[in-house]
């Protein structure tokens, strides 16, 4: 039997790390120690006493059959504590709140039920894949805005020709950023709810890394600006917050009428989640938050690792207040992609190409966070010698 693919899936590409990964378990196969410092997947369990509560649910005969679509109410409720604890942003459990099987199902199944083919939608570059997978998918017309350095990787939205402003459908932003660890402030935000609410355009704010800070940064959202839950809604997740990304649990907040759209689409396509989970985000959200605090501090000495290390070699990047990751310019002369396979080929580490989240992540790497100090550490003496060696070649 010859099965054709339907031709919409040729507007999307596999997802890098699903083909780059399969390049690294050959490559440890083969006898290589390969460090990872590519994906942003937390290599810490959640607290114990997450843990220890999802334990004892799942020994509760009640959990096993299907749920609400929009999941329970005391999971609801739960966003909202967090929200108005974090961020001091009131939440009404009943239509300002829909949980997701993680956000990124979320992000792309709202540009399903929202786009129409030919709309603009506005999106930075570099960023998640996801943003623009969506889009295209749904056969919208990606508008790209740069992130460069010269901006602090934020939007200029007045370089936004009014042309494409006004065909606009919806804007993405996400900070703290995926790729490039920048973080806005609620000047800006407001900014672009303003430009948001003039255009008639729908913010998407992704929230995924707001609890996930340094040097006692606390980040932003969105939905603190007056007036922003009538043009925006903002994605959150427990994937990086709480160490919870296999269980993959999330939420759409802010916007009721788009949220009422997007559980539509949902209806048809999940049955929600697994009770004992929902269960547990409710109990993560809602409890004890010190060891957070007590996380972040982990990854930011490692963010300090690789800060260190990166000086000594002489390479620009502006130490990051949030994310999983450090985002550095390369050595001129090279493209990302060749960069990423001479560290992986020569030093076995592996790091993702900033070309992979849009054309204007050229010239620069993402190094992630998620691997232990020690690692970091090893990881951080093979680069040091390899530049040694090509520099003494003049290669760098």
């Amino acid at each position: 039997m010859t099965t054709q693919h339907a031709k919409r899936l040729d507007q999307i590409n596999t997802h890098f790390f699903a083909a780059f990964g399969e390049k690294i378990t050959l490559r440890c196969a083969q006898g290589h120690d390969v460090i990872r410092l590519d994906m942003g997947s937390p290599d810490m369990p959640p607290a114990q006493q997450i843990l220890n509560y999802f334990q004892q649910r799942i020994n509760q005969p009640d959990g096993y059959g299907y749920q609400s679509h929009r999941g329970t109410g005391a999971l609801r409720r739960a966003w909202a504590v967090m929200y108005l604890r974090e961020f001091n942003v009131s939440l009404n459990p009943n239509d300002e709140i829909m949980p997701l099987l993680g956000s990124k199902e979320g992000i792309f199944h709202l540009m399903q039920a929202l786009i129409e083919p030919g709309d603009v939608v506005l999106i930075p570059d570099p960023s998640y894949p996801t943003y623009a997978s969506g889009v295209l998918f749904a056969g919208g017309q990606p508008f790209y805005m740069p992130l460069q350095v010269e901006n602090n990787f934020l939007p200029n939205l007045e370089d936004i020709p009014n042309d494409i402003a006004r065909r606009a459908k919806v804007m993405w932003l996400n900070y703290p950023n995926n790729p490039t660890a920048s973080v806005a402030s609620l000047e800006f935000f407001a900014g672009a709810v303003e430009f948001c609410r003039e255009f008639d355009v729908l913010l998407c704010h992704d929230a995924a890394y707001s609890q996930v800070t340094f040097d006692n940064y606390q980040a932003p959202s969105i939905l603190q600006i007056p007036g922003a839950k009538n043009v925006a809604v903002e994605f959150n997740s427990l994937s990086k917050s709480h160490n919870m990304a296999g269980m993959r649990v999330g939420a759409c907040v802010g916007n009721p009428e788009v949220l009422a759209i997007l559980h539509k689409l949902k209806s048809n396509v999940d049955s929600s989640h697994f009770l004992p989970i929902m269960a547990s985000v409710a109990f993560a959200l809602t409890g004890d938050q010190t060891w957070v605090k007590q996380r972040n501090e982990i990854y930011q000495e490692r963010r300090d690792l690789v800060v260190n290390s990166l000086v000594s070699l002489g390479l620009s990047f502006t130490p990051p207040l949030g994310s999983l990751y450090v985002w550095t310019a390369i050595p001129s002369g090279w493209t990302s992609m060749k960069f990423t396979d001479l560290l992986l080929e020569r030093a076995n580490i592996s790091v993702t190409p900033g070309v992979v989240f849009g054309q204007h992540g050229e010239g620069y790497i993402r190094i992630s966070l998620t691997s232990p100090v020690e690692r970091i550490v090893e990881a951080m003496q093979r680069l040091t010698k390899l530049w040694t060696e090509e520099h003494s070649l003049h290669r760098f």
